[in-house]
């Protein structure tokens, strides 16, 4: 998945936990082959091979993931959308953007991305694009996704406790050998050698998306590498936004919806969804929080 993966767990000694990581391994590398896009033999390559041509039969467990994702972007309004890998790719935010994209081409950019234009047939188990061109990716979830997977196996297979980090998406589950709760730290995005707050996650994911490393700044105004799938135009005002959730496949959807919808609607959302939460960072370092997390300084 182009991610690096840490993978912790609680054993009774090395030998074991090495088993149960390569146990971890294997599952994550059966998912990247199940859903992504870049190999030519995988069943996602297929469906957006077919688009606008035929409907494309996959795995149940594939057919699944999309039927979630479709649902992300419902509640999303759009904000998250896995048919963003339609979008032509206009903005560079490898520092050799000298002006912005013009409006026309922003627009054309986003012409074939609405999620409305997936069809899934539950009985055949089929997945059809409706436009020609149009691509479905996983790039903002799939990461989320192999993570809870590799938990729920290591958990079936009686290990207590650990962390899957998906370069960055955190699952935990158990507590640590000392009987204390796995804390996170969420790192300051003015400083990246600075943490502002430690919190405790039990049996949950955490997961960050930040725009400190990928942006660009035209006339004042900062545009980050996430890009809202419904206008084309790069999300801006927010820095760090942090999603906790049950699953890091929903963490891991939130935290990019939430850059996208803002501070106000991305807040307004959150609070309205049962067992997840929500600190937003804006571009001066101010933090705002969903109503029922409390932040421990560090």
């Amino acid at each position: 998945m182009g991610s690096r993966f840490d993978i912790t767990v609680v054993a009774q000694n090395e030998a074991e936990g090495n088993s149960f990581i390569d146990l971890a391994i294997a599952e994550i590398t059966r998912i990247e082959k199940l859903i992504s896009s870049w190999d030519a033999n995988s069943q996602t390559a297929a469906i957006n091979n077919a688009a606008g041509k035929n409907p494309v039969k996959v795995d149940p467990e594939l057919f699944q993931l999309i039927k979630h994702a479709i649902g992300i972007s419902k509640l999303t309004d759009g904000a998250f959308d896995i048919s963003y890998a339609s979008m032509d790719k206009i903005w560079k935010f490898d520092g050799s953007m000298t002006q912005m994209p013009d409006e026309e081409a922003i627009k054309a950019s986003v012409a074939r991305v609405g999620y409305q234009n997936i069809v899934l047939d539950e009985a055949k188990n089929t997945v059809f694009l409706k436009n020609e061109g149009m691509k479905i990716g996983f790039g903002a979830i799939g990461k989320g996704y192999a993570a809870d997977r590799a938990k729920a196996l290591l958990i079936e297979k009686g290990v207590s406790a650990g962390i899957i980090n998906a370069s960055g998406d955190m699952n935990t589950w158990g507590f640590q050998p000392n009987g204390n709760p796995w804390k996170v730290a969420i790192t300051n995005p003015l400083d990246k050698n600075k943490v502002f707050a430690l919190l405790p996650v039990v049996n949950s994911a955490v997961v960050t998306s930040g725009n400190y490393e990928k942006y660009v700044t035209f006339e004042g105004t900062r545009y980050t590498h996430i890009i809202d799938p419904r206008s084309g135009y790069p999300a801006t005002g927010i820095i760090s936004a942090t999603v906790f959730a049950p699953k890091a496949e929903l963490a891991d959807a939130l935290a990019t919806s939430v850059f996208v919808m803002g501070i106000d609607v991305g807040l307004n959302r959150i609070n309205q969804l049962p067992n997840i939460e929500c600190i937003i960072i804006d571009e001066t370092g101010k933090i705002y929080k969903s109503d029922h997390i409390e932040i421990e300084k560090s």
